[in-house]
């Protein structure tokens, strides 16, 4: 460079004194106008106060010898420094394109493989009344951390569980007072209750449900005492069954197709099942699929922890849950229920037509020791004492249901931020209150959890804080009977929660161990947990983050930690039937559940033993995480959805449907129209990132149109062409229905069956007809293809741009 200056000054002083033409007025014939004349450059003109036409001519004529002189030597000190002006303004221009593609950069928050990535690049405002400056994130993160309390959370879980809260009780009424007051002392923009009138289920003390042994004259003999009285099925269906009793496992479908093939009859028998992997409901709708008469669910000390240094469940205790195959008031099946409002007299198709009872292990070891038959498999044989586990049948037994229905009053309390932005988009984060029993890890943690969350982000907008999208934090009552507080908000409201309800973060069942952690949520929130996972530390490894905790022995972090939406957290019908991506994340022993859950056990003494008194720690970590998904979620300009991971998810189910892809085209049947809807998606997605990556941050209009989209991803995944009086749950992967991606799998599967007699439990309340049917397999293929394809439309924004030749 400095060699390149003396070249220029150089050149300076070889070339002639620049002239400046200037104008004066001279007396002549021609009056007013003007004659140039040659001045230095170093005397300055003052500029005429007037003008008029003039004629410009150069300093000299252009023929002379000096200036044919000067103009050489200028010329060949121009060719000198010509190439050195020509690198200086490239060197100008490529430091000037970079500043700008890194400052760029920086603004863009949708690069690289994944939508949203957050760094100390990205800024966050504060409400305009702040005396701050702006926040980045880890000022976000410190401005958090610093408000959330930690020695409050466990005071907290304590004295809520030593309250009675079975949902409809005078106790639940004084609780929903002190949280709606709790709420209200908080600085919220609005704080309301929801009252709903649903039909619960209860046990009649009068008439309390029995079981006896049945004489070989068919009559009812001793009564088995079920010490566990008060426990019950919710939802179960009232009356008498009597028949001999069958072992099935956990009475999943294949475990009673299994019993089919050994040859042991499954009609007007009574099952004995052990609790676990599958839900109660499904373990009754898959026995009343096969025609059995009756259920008992029992708990074996094979699937609970057997630690002589930790608390376990007791013999003599039964477990309680609920058999609905559905979420909200049966009885009202896809209407809210509101007071006075007038339903039409039908009930939901999950209800069960045969009765279920939990019982004892102790019940459960005096009927198993009962039990002829061939001898059960190695895997089936569970801990009770005595001889080996046989299929049966056995002795005959009579199970009495006694339970009635009532209309009861049931409410909902949420509290709201509203954002400075989007305020019409809503982050929802919500937490079971009711509980059958002490409830301490089922509601009481989660409740705690909330109403910490509703002062620490209280305080933050008393600093200044103010998220771009509004927060909305709600107590379900409810919850022990299928999730009935928070289905039936969604089903009232299900036409404006759609468009507005962004993601739903459920706090039910969040601590019950501290060895692993899982979170069961939507695909679209999947990379978002990643990121915040590398953010919040681990409670019991020290010095690691929680992602590094369950990456440490796995290559492929989300196969440790990612599991499906099950029908009995309250996130399900968020996604599943109100097409809102949610997610429920837990704190879970190793290999063991947690073995006091829906039992009178469920103390907090008891969580506090299992956790080896950790469980502040803990629950620090869940409302951590919770927190920062929050602040996410709420303040990010661009939304942390990752829309291109249901291109993933589509192609892991065609590689099953693959299997049978010869089968089909040996009866001139094809997968194409599913691959090319797939193919459709994956172009869409890619295109919307793209456009993401080259646009503007600061373009707010832009960025809401992006944000409409992404936020209703999950909505598209909803089958428009099934009623959702018929089939509620209308989500392709996670519902349930003949419309469904995995019906569609059961039913290919026939093509290699003799019998068809199980489907899997997203199919398995349609029946096949017998066998594999083309015209049912037509239109099973038609609904995924066209609701894929939909969706894949949809994402590609306007009409104008939908480009596919489908």
């Amino acid at each position: 460079m400095e060699r390149l200056w003396g070249l220029l000054q150089g050149a300076k002083r070889l070339s002639p004194r620049p002239s400046q033409t200037i104008y004066k007025h001279v007396e002549g014939t021609q009056q007013g106008c003007p004659e140039e004349e040659e001045e230095d450059p170093e005397e300055v003109a003052e500029p005429p106060a007037h003008f008029c036409p003039m004629e410009l001519r150069g300093s000299e004529p252009l023929g002379s010898q000096a200036g044919r002189q000067n103009h050489g030597l200028w010329a060949a000190a121009g060719r000198r420094t010509a190439p050195y002006l020509v690198l200086t303004a490239l060197l100008i221009f490529t430091g000037a394109f970079l500043l700008g593609y890194v400052a760029f950069r920086g603004s863009c928050q949708a690069c690289g493989n994944d939508v949203l990535v957050v760094n100390e690049d990205v800024n966050y405002e504060l409400s305009p009344d702040s005396h701050q400056g702006t926040l980045y994130w880890s000022d976000l993160q410190a401005l958090f951390l610093r408000h959330l309390g930690e020695g409050s959370l466990e005071n907290t879980i304590r004295q809520i569980s030593l309250r009675e809260r079975v949902a409809g009780s005078s106790g639940m009424a004084a609780l929903a007072q002190d949280i709606r007051a709790a709420l209200s002392r908080q600085k919220l923009d609005h704080v309301w209750t929801d009252t709903h009138y649903v039909g619960l289920q209860f046990p009649d003390p009068a008439h309390p449900n029995t079981l006896h042994w049945v004489d070989e004259a068919g009559r009812p003999g001793e009564q088995l005492q079920l010490e566990d009285p008060d426990v019950y099925c919710p939802y179960s269906a009232t009356g008498n069954a009597t028949g001999k009793l069958v072992y099935a496992h956990y009475g999943r479908p294949e475990d009673l197709q299994h019993l089919r093939t050994r040859g042991v009859q499954l009609a007007g028998r009574l099952l004995l099942v052990r609790l676990g992997v599958i839900s109660f409901a499904q373990k009754v709708a898959s026995a009343q699929d096969f025609g059995a008469g009756g259920v008992l669910i029992y708990p074996d000390p094979a699937d609970f922890p057997q630690d002589p240094h930790k608390p376990g469940l007791s013999s003599n205790r039964a477990v309680y849950g609920h058999v609905h195959l559905g979420t909200g008031d049966p009885y009202t099946p896809g209407f809210p229920s509101f007071n006075q409002t007038q339903f039409p007299p039908v009930q939901s198709s999950g209800l069960p037509s045969i009765p279920a009872q939990p019982i004892s292990a102790d019940i459960a070891s005096l009927l198993l020791r009962k039990l002829e038959g061939p001898v059960a498999p190695q895997e089936w044989q569970g801990w009770l004492p005595g001889s080996l586990y046989r299929l049966g049948p056995g002795p005959g037994l009579h199970l009495g249901v006694n339970n009635h229905r009532a209309s009861t009053p049931i409410s909902n309390i949420f509290g709201c931020i509203e954002g400075r932005s989007e305020p019409d988009h809503y982050v929802v984060i919500g937490a079971q209150r009711d509980a059958w029993g002490p409830g301490a890890a089922k509601s009481a943690v989660g409740t705690a959890i909330l109403l910490e969350l509703v002062r620490t982000f209280s305080s933050m907008v008393s600093n200044g804080f103010q998220p771009r999208r509004s927060l909305l934090f709600i107590s379900w009552d409810g919850g022990d009977f299928g999730s009935v507080g928070s289905t039936e908000w969604l089903e009232g409201y299900l036409s404006l929660l759609h468009l507005k309800a962004v993601v739903y973060v459920s706090l039910d069942n969040a601590v019950l161990g501290d060895d692993k952690f899982h979170a069961k949520t939507s695909p679209l929130l999947v990379s978002l947990i990643e990121n915040i996972l590398k953010q919040v530390d681990s409670p019991n490894h020290s010095g690691q983050t929680l992602y590094e905790q369950v990456a440490v022995n796995n290559h492929s972090w989300d196969a440790e930690v990612i599991q499906p939406l099950p029908m009995d957290s309250s996130a399900y019908s968020f996604t599943a039937f109100a097409g809102v991506p949610a997610i429920e994340f837990s704190f879970v022993e190793d290999g063991q559940a947690y073995p006091f859950l829906h039992t009178k056990d469920d103390t907090y003494d008891n969580l506090h033993k299992v956790l080896r008194g950790r469980l502040p720690a803990v629950a620090q970590a869940v409302a951590q995480l919770a927190g920062q998904l929050l602040i996410r979620l709420s303040h990010d300009h661009l939304l942390p959805l990752d829309f291109g991971r249901y291109g993933d998810v589509v192609l892991r189910h065609i590689g099953s449907l693959n299997e049978f892809s010869g089968d089909l085209k040996a009866r001139g049947l094809t997968l194409q129209w599913v691959y090319s809807a797939r193919g459709d998606y994956i172009r869409a997605a890619e295109k919307l990132r793209k456009e993401i990556y080259s646009s503007e941050e600061s373009d707010e209009r832009l960025t809401r149109m992006y944000n409409v989209r992404i936020m209703r991803v999950e909505f598209y995944f909803l089958s428009q062409y099934v009623s959702p009086a018929d089939s509620p749950f209308r989500h392709i992967f996670l519902g349930r229905g003949d419309h469904t991606l995995g019906a569609l799998l059961d039913h290919v599967r026939l093509l290699r069956t003799s019998s068809s007699g199980a489907l899997g439990a997203a199919s398995s309340e349609v029946g096949s007809g017998g066998g594999f049917q083309e015209s049912r397999f037509r239109r099973q293929l038609a609904l995924l293809t066209w609701t894929l394809q939909g969706a894949a439309n949809a994402l590609s924004g306007d009409v104008w741009n939908i480009d596919n030749n489908f």
